[in-house]
């Protein structure tokens, strides 16, 4: 092949292992990549847990799995990954583990974001290209990463799949909660949940459904439960009036779906965390402090966020919807 074939139409390696919601934030990145070089092949590096959210993605030619729960898997995903020749790698985790991973598939390049900006700098000892984002949301460091790479095309969008029904939800509207997050300092209480949901329920006919995982089990009078895979949120976040979330990978997929809802923040700083796209509305207390603080509680500045709050910003969201539908009708 020619330098300049191979220029125009590089073979690509995105690097982003997980979790949901960072997935979700490099979907825009990895697509201007792909859009940005006319018969590109573009490789997506994954945990097999997050593979649903690539399922049918046009810009996305081909998922590697990374099975590291085993030597066996390891060694697998290792092969798969030597087995084919890129011009290129986009590491947008900036983990150690991430960079490896780049590194063992042999690209010619591998680029990432600068070490200042990296949880663990080291990781940028792999890379051959350093980005320094300025960016302030994480979305937009990972389309500045992308151009980096050489996307002159950015696209602000967000392939998600259709998911697929599982488990049983209300006929008509209802509100959409997922209470878990990775750190329990970014949750809401649930307690805070009930009360919400009696109010929804009490002076809007509208159901509270609480979506968690099939091996986690709460109770929240009022409240439907519901458990899926990830599939299945996907299409409850899709058949939703409105959700209510805090920061974690179900509210970042409401957000890529252009989802009214509350987004309810506590530790973590919304200007680079926060629901991209401007239809979630989000609720922080003025004194919260950013810390990023992985504890093991419910944080202060999370439950000072009341339920009476979250109910008033939904209201007018969901009367809007009943105004829209009678007109339709």
């Amino acid at each position: 092949m020619s330098e300049t074939a191979k220029a125009s139409s590089p073979r690509i390696l995105v690097v982003r292992l997980g979790a949901m919601g960072d997935i979700i934030h490099t979907l825009p990145a990895a697509a201007s990549l792909k859009h940005s070089f006319p018969g590109s092949h573009l490789t997506w590096l994954v945990e097999p847990q997050w593979t649903a959210l690539l399922e049918g993605n046009p810009f996305v030619d081909r998922v590697v799995l990374l099975r590291r729960k085993s030597l066996t898997g390891l060694l697998g995903s290792w092969r798969v990954l030597r087995a084919d020749r890129y011009d290129f790698a986009v590491d947008f985790q900036g983990l150690l583990k991430s960079a490896l991973a780049a590194a063992s598939a042999r690209p010619e390049r591998i680029l990432g974001f600068h070490q200042s900006q990296l949880r663990e700098p080291a990781a940028a000892l792999f890379y051959s290209g350093k980005i320094l984002s300025h960016a302030a949301h994480v979305v937009d460091k990972n389309l500045d990463l992308a151009a980096g790479a050489g996307a002159s095309s950015l696209l602000r969008t967000f392939p998600i799949p259709p998911g697929q029904p599982e488990g049983i939800l209300p006929d008509g509207d209802f509100v959409l909660a997922s209470p878990l997050a990775g750190w329990r300092s970014k949750q809401w209480p649930i307690e805070h949940y009930q009360t919400l949901a009696s109010r929804l329920r009490r002076e809007l006919g509208v159901p509270l459904v609480l979506n968690l995982p099939p091996d986690v089990s709460v109770t929240v009078e009022d409240s439907v439960p519901h458990a899926s895979h990830l599939p299945g949120l996907i299409d409850a976040t899709r058949r939703a009036v409105a959700v209510v979330g805090v920061d974690s990978g179900p509210m970042h997929l409401a957000a890529a779906l252009g989802k009214p809802g509350v987004a309810i923040y506590g530790p973590t700083d919304p200007a680079r965390n926060g629901p991209y796209g401007g239809s979630m509305k989000v609720l922080r207390l003025a004194a919260a402090a950013t810390t990023y603080k992985r504890g093991e509680e419910v944080s202060d500045s999370m439950q000072g966020v009341s339920p009476d709050e979250v109910f008033e910003a939904l209201k007018p969201l969901l009367a809007e919807r009943r105004h829209r539908a009678g007109s339709l009708a």
